[in-house]
Parts: C-alpha cells; structure tokens; sequence
C-alpha cells in the first residue's frame, strides 16, 4: 500500500478498509475460505511509517519500493500517492506482474492513462480504480429511483459539491496543499471531473458533452509547514453536461464555498414523474402527485413550505464504508475472478473528461466526448 500516510490513504484505505475488513473477520468465501488482507505500508518517511504501524499493530513497512514489488507474498499493489508520482509507480508494479487498485486520477493525462490500462492487459493483471461515490448511500438510493422509473423521462439535473477549505496557517488547510498546484498534478477539475464521469455515466447515462469553465480563486495558500506558496491550480470549476438522451445536467465544484445545504454534495435529478435530491447518505423524492402548486408573485411573502414536500428514501439495509465495499469487490475479484468492472479504461474515461473539461475551458466552448479505444 503506497501512499497511506497521506489523509486519504490512512483514513478511507488503510483504517477504514483494510483493518476494518481485518477486524470484521477477513472477506468470507463460498468455498469457505476467508480473503485476510495483510498490508505492508510503503511511503518515503521513515518516521511516519513507523508510527502509522505502531498506532495500529502492523509491523511491515518500507521507503523502498522496489523491495515491495520484489516481495512475492504481496500480489496486489494499492497506489494513493499524489496524482504525479502515480504512472510511474503503476508501471513498475504492472511489470513486476502485480494485481493493482489505484486511487483516482489514474494519471494526470488521457495518454498516460490509456498507456496505464494497455500494459495492465499486456501483462494480464487484473486491475481496478477507486469509484467510491457509487457506493455511498445516497447515490445509491438515486440509482435505485432510476431503474425502476420513479423519475419518468428524466430532464435535467443540478449539482453542487464543495466546501470551504481553509487557507491556512490558522485555520488549517483540510486538504493537502499538492490539491492547489497544478505542476504536482493539483486542480479540482481533474480531482473532481473523474467522480463526475463515472457517477453521471452509471446513474444517468454517458456523457456526451462539456462545457467548463475552472477558477482559481484563492490565489495564496499555506502549506503543511506553515509557508506561503502561491495556488498554481484550478480550485472551482462550473460545467454543463450533455448526458444520455437528452438530460441536461449542471455541475458546481468548488473548494472556495460555504455550504448552505444539508451535505457537502447534493445532485437534484428532475423529470416528468418526479424529483430526487441525493445528498452522500440521504435522497429525498417529490413525486408528481406531491408537487406543489407554484405561482410567482413576488409583492407578497409566499405561504407555502417547499421542503415540507418531499419524502426521505429510508435506509434499506446498513450500508458499509463505500471504500471498504468496493475494496471488498476488488479483493474478491483478484482472488475468486468475481466481475470488477471499474477497471483502468473506467478510469481513464475519468482522465479524459477532466482534460476535455480544460480544454473546454481554454477554448471557450463545448466539446464532445469521443469513445476510448486501446
């Protein structure tokens, strides 16, 4: 596991995955055997490594990953470095014949991505890369209303993702300050237009056209260690998506907002039939018959309560971490050969609408979205 030092890798992957499967028992077999994931941490500080094993009772690190991939008693690698250092990483574990799952963006450019997934098939690992908003319970109460055709024809949809992440020094930053310059592969487009393509392909439909236009808003920023650094890269951006047959979908991401809603994302799906508001845990509905009246008249205060209206989507089952979930799915398909279809091609089409959102935004105009071939 390179990279889990950083906030993502120890949280989500390490402690809320791996030692969370470990502590449920491992992954359960129908044969009855049991998956038992055993990490050995990779990373460049010696200190970190050390005292990130210590705190939970693991005893297998590096700084040298070469040593890691020559190890034949790890088959999988697991990359979470920051976006530049990935490619490179990724190849030498593809030649040394591992299985690999890897944090998204798979690579900082569609070229080096479709490299990526070429040598992965050349070499017949098997690979995959981290979709986790497909597992969150929100969306996945979304994609539920979607395929039993609560929402009709569906029309359009509008998104806001975002948060206000501090400057730093005081308040501390919330992110990594590699997220705010570009030459260390930083920028919200490519952080977050790789989610956008793979949750508006799976829950409305492919996506069949961009228009973007990114900002840097907060131009000075302070780094881990306190020092002024000048932001080199995008930290809003604010797209329209052409998706499926005809749905209309608008998308804000910004880390330079302060949130007036009830999660840090919310997408609201309207159509003909219905509406749906998806937050990462809740999904609230509107069906036709529930729809209130609405008549503008602006000279009078309006008596009627909007969101009284809607309906929450109960829980269905306990959902686990949308991390440890997909984990699981991964584990199983490099053991078992069980279908794991987010593999690098998906998340080269992640790539490849962040770098047509860019351009989008460099030419000042809307861009279609051509298939990936290898």
């Amino acid at each position: 596991m390179n990279g889990v030092t950083g906030r993502m890798g120890t949280n989500q992957h390490l402690v809320r995955s791996i030692l969370a499967i470990r502590s449920s028992g491992g992954i359960a077999l129908p044969d009855g055997g049991v998956v038992w994931p055993e990490p050995l941490l990779v990373g460049r500080s010696e200190d970190k490594l050390r005292a990130l094993c210590e705190q939970h009772g693991l005893d297998r690190w590096t700084t040298r990953l070469e040593d890691a991939l020559d190890d034949p008693a790890y088959p999988i690698y697991f990359d979470a470095q920051i976006t530049s250092e990935r490619p490179s990483a990724v190849r030498a574990a593809i030649a040394a014949g591992k299985h690999i799952y890897c944090e998204k963006p798979i690579a900082p450019d569609t070229a080096i991505a479709l490299d990526l997934v070429r040598r992965a098939q050349e070499a017949g690992v098997k690979n995959g890369v981290v979709q986790d908003k497909l597992f969150l319970p929100g969306l996945l109460k979304l994609k539920r209303l979607v395929d039993e055709g609560f929402f009709g024809r569906i029309l359009a949809a509008r998104g806001e993702f975002g948060y206000w992440v501090f400057e730093g020094p005081e308040p501390a930053a919330q992110r990594p300050s590699w997220n705010y310059r570009e030459e260390d592969g930083g920028g919200i487009v490519l952080d977050m237009f790789c989610h956008w393509r793979y949750v508006l392909d799976h829950i409305l439909g492919p996506v069949q056209s961009v228009s973007a236009l990114g900002a840097t808003h907060v131009l000075g920023r302070s780094d881990e260690q306190g020092r002024p650094y000048r932001s080199t890269a995008d930290d809003a951006a604010y797209a329209t998506f052409e998706v499926g047959e005809g749905i209309v979908v608008q998308l804000n991401s910004s880390w330079c907002v302060r949130v007036n809603r009830e999660e840090l994302f919310e997408l609201q799906v309207d159509g003909s039939n219905g509406s749906a508001v998806a937050g990462l845990r809740r999904c609230k509905i509107q069906a036709r018959e529930a729809t209130p009246r609405a008549v503008w008249n602006p000279d009078v205060a309006d008596p009627t309560d909007y969101r009284a209206a809607w309906q929450e989507v109960p829980d269905s089952h306990e959902y686990e971490n949308a991390f440890a979930f997909q984990w699981r799915l991964f584990l199983r398909h490099v053991v078992c050969d069980e279908p794991f279809p987010w593999d690098f091609l998906e998340g080269a089409r992640g790539v490849q609408l962040a770098e047509l959102g860019r351009r989008s935004w460099t030419e000042r105009r809307a861009l279609g979205i051509p298939e990936l071939t290898v």
